[in-house]
């Protein structure tokens, strides 16, 4: 399997400066405010978000499949930044909507849960909680 790639940068001061992210054809700039406040920009929660719910969509999408049915999948992650002893991630929500001919929700709520706890990306999260919503559409 290939290696992926990504950088930061950051300039300044954890309150006055600035950074961008890269990844792919990507730009995301980031700042104090993105991360921590409302501030506009993103921050690597988001992203990270952003990969949780690819990574865990494509793991479901892999399952079902070879059940035999093709599904369309639409997840979001909620990422929660907390603070014990320094900012921390103590939970991820995943929100997921599966549409396919033929799925039923007891074989969805099967997979769906295998797919949480296999994806690469949910097995990277082990000191966070994470949580699952599934609806099959």
């Amino acid at each position: 399997m290939p290696t992926q790639k990504a950088n930061a940068v950051w300039e300044g001061t954890l309150k006055s400066g600035k950074g961008v992210m890269k990844y792919g054809d990507v730009t995301g700039p980031f700042t104090f405010a993105s991360r921590f406040e409302n501030g506009e920009g993103t921050n690597p929660e988001e992203l990270l978000g952003a990969a949780h719910a690819g990574c865990y969509s494509m793991f479901l999408s892999a399952l079902l499949s070879e059940k035999g049915l093709v599904p369309t999948i639409s997840t979001q992650a909620k990422v929660h930044l907390g603070d014990d002893d320094g900012p921390k991630i103590t939970l991820i929500e995943l929100e997921s909507q599966v549409s396919a001919d033929g799925l039923e929700d007891n074989l969805l709520q099967e997979l769906g849960a295998i797919a949480k706890q296999k994806c690469p990306v949910s097995r990277l999260f082990t000191g966070a909680e994470v949580t699952l919503q599934l609806t099959l559409a």
